[in-house]
């Protein structure tokens, strides 16, 4: 099946070669799917897709007039693609449900505890010369209360990490796992979590429910200099509302390996450009607060298992078989 691959990075490319194994004809496009793009899919069956290309309304129109039913998407989230328009067209749409939880999982502990112990400051002082300790004061992990917003598979690894460090965890998810509270988890509410809470990570889809559950209201009901880190989707918190409570000293660090305006920002190289998004400029401004990539994914193990179950999707495609990673609206 001659499928077109668009933002297709170095990082990933090997993996999605070797997983394929000729078995298509995978034709690889560093850029993005946009309308401006959509051309390039031409002559194709399929498209495949990164967390970086957005599917919307138009843009599958367009991709219905090519001919194009098939998309497989690289990633675990579908917020990017509209679902029912997608149905509509019948066109079908397959995710990589889960590529290795422990990679995202471990780097929101990293996160939280580089910021802690102020790692990056740490850092810069020493290549200045700088051997002062003054300021670079952290605190045990032991004995904090750590909150996690959604108990799947990373938040459940995150709970197992947290718990080796001594911590004391409260969780808020619609569904309780028993396995989580044997591990001495406590579910609490959305309130409770907030106001409990020493450090918040947040590990919950992006949909109509949880968009902005980080906001002034929520915000307000933190404790004084809380650690609040996000390696979900940018939309859960609203950055605005994020950047008063930094202002004010009442969020003490901020970890993001994700941004809500990170479409043609993260993934690509703006060293020669000079920044267009003043709210992320905004945040590059305080010490306290350490922004990455979207690269919490980016494993060797993560990588293979993306590209091996992407490559299965499209073999499902072609063979008209359904694969169980389907979606729909």
């Amino acid at each position: 099946m001659k499928t077109a691959v668009f933002s297709t990075h170095k990082f990933e490319k090997d993996f999605l070669v070797n997983a394929n194994a000729d078995a298509h004809e995978l034709v690889f496009y560093d850029v993005s799917l946009s309308e401006q793009t959509i051309a390039l899919a031409k002559g194709c069956e399929a498209i495949c897709i990164f967390v970086s290309d957005v599917l919307s309304a138009p843009v599958l129109e367009k991709l219905d007039e090519l001919g194009i039913k098939f998309i497989a998407l690289r990633s675990a989230g579908f917020n990017h693609v509209d679902l029912t328009k997608a149905g509509a067209l019948g066109m079908k749409v397959a995710r990589v449900p889960e590529y290795s939880p422990y990679a995202v999982a471990e780097y929101a502990v990293t996160m939280m505890l580089a910021l802690n112990r102020k790692l990056i400051q740490a850092h810069n002082r020493i290549t200045e010369q700088n051997f002062s300790l003054d300021g670079l004061v952290g605190f045990d992990m032991h004995g904090k209360t750590v909150g996690i917003i959604g108990t799947g598979k990373i938040g459940g690894v995150v709970a197992r990490i947290l718990n080796g460090f001594g911590c004391r965890i409260l969780a808020y998810d619609k569904e309780v796992i028993p396995q989580m509270e044997a591990l001495g988890v406590t579910y609490v509410d959305f309130a409770t979590l907030c106001s409990k809470s020493d450090v918040i990570t947040l590990h919950v889809p992006l949909n109509e429910a949880t968009k902005y559950i980080i906001n002034a209201e929520s915000l307000a009901t933190m404790k004084e200099g809380v650690m609040l880190i996000n390696t979900g989707r940018g939309g859960l918190i609203n950055t605005k509302d994020v950047i008063s409570a930094l202002k004010t000293g009442h969020i003490s660090a901020l970890g993001l390996d994700v941004y809500e305006e990170e479409e043609g920002l993260f993934f690509e190289d703006h060293s020669e450009d000079i920044l267009q998004d003043d709210v992320i400029a905004r945040l590059m401004s305080f010490k306290n607060v350490l922004i990455t990539s979207h690269q919490a994914f980016l494993t060797a193990t993560a990588l293979e298992n993306i590209a091996t179950t992407t490559i299965y999707n499209i073999n499902c495609f072609g063979n008209h078989i359904q694969s169980e990673n389907e979606i729909r609206a």
